[in-house]
């Protein structure tokens, strides 16, 4: 019997780390999570998100020597999580399927071939439209998926849909920008770095190791100094070998939750915004309309 008690009370205790890890996932009775809705449930979310389901995009990778190889995924899920709870839409469960064939030499790095990443992605896609989701937002976490991403938002003028894909493109704020600045105890930025490591600090400290921030250089190394005007794929090698870009070790939470709250309101304005737009379904429409038409009734 005592065994038993001691059992529940360790698990207890466990699922209340586990809870306080993660921020609400639903709004009333309604999760957020697209994994814990029920089937009937998710006939209500649909409605309820006005047809809306964000894709949190990230990779598996190294972080420096401190944080996580989930890092961009565990960061990018919080600030969807949080601002879903703020504007009801769903979010798609962890989505780490992208392009890091630039890490590869490191541990623990999942690099897909370029023709998985984009059928996958393309798939996934076409499923939520078969289910009824018409309005597909991208928020990507991963530096290295920027171009891939745009891409694919571009290549969707290939064939006629009846969905519409948007990704979550936000202008810097100047005045969270400023206040970043002045928090910020390092200049250099790129993957690991000040600001990187206090994100995580502010949602999963758990998760980050900052007494070893420093074991390893996030220095740029500079080996294709001399090549001027020219974009090669080996470039993040080249200068971060150790896919680590920055000072990870002067982070602080106060700086990561000023940066997750500023991230959460655009991304709750960006829902809204999309939410009640028809005109890109619409203008995708006449565009098809018109590239389909013969060619000599286009004279």
């Amino acid at each position: 019997m005592k065994k038993l008690i001691v059992s529940l009370i360790v698990l207890s205790g466990i699922l209340g780390m586990l809870s306080a890890a993660e921020p609400n996932t639903s709004t009333g009775s309604l999760p957020v999570k697209f994994e814990l809705l029920t089937a009937v449930e998710f006939i209500s979310a649909l409605e309820k998100s006005a047809e809306t389901c964000i894709i949190p995009f990230g990779v598996l990778e190294k972080h420096g020597p401190h944080l996580p190889l989930g890092t961009d995924l565990i960061d990018v899920r919080e600030v969807a999580l949080r601002a879903a709870n703020a504007e009801y839409t769903i979010v798609f469960p962890e989505y780490y399927f992208g392009q890091i064939a630039e890490g590869k030499h490191q541990p623990g790095t999942i690099s897909y071939s370029h023709k998985i990443i984009w059928d996958l992605l393309q798939e996934t896609c076409d499923e939520l439209a078969r289910n009824g989701i018409k309005k597909i937002i991208i928020v990507n976490g991963h530096g290295g998926n920027n171009h891939f991403v745009r891409f694919f938002c571009q290549a969707q003028l290939e064939k006629r849909s009846d969905y519409a894909v948007y990704l979550f493109d936000p202008k810097d704020d100047p005045e969270l920008q400023k206040k970043i600045k002045e928090l910020r105890k390092s200049t250099a930025s790129g993957h690991a770095c000040e600001l990187e490591t206090s994100v995580l600090m502010a949602h999963r400290p758990d998760l980050v190791h900052l007494d070893k921030a420093r074991e390893q250089s996030g220095e740029d190394q500079k080996r294709l100094k001399d090549l001027n005007d020219a974009y090669v794929g080996i470039w993040w090698y080249s200068s971060f070998p150790n896919h680590y870009a920055g000072d990870g070790s002067v982070a602080t939470k106060e700086l990561g939750e000023l940066y997750i709250n500023g991230k959460v309101d655009q991304l709750t304005k960006f829902i809204q915004t999309v939410k009640k737009d028809e005109k890109v379904r619409e203008l995708q429409n006449q565009f098809f309309n018109e590239a389909e038409k013969p060619l000599e009734t286009k004279q």
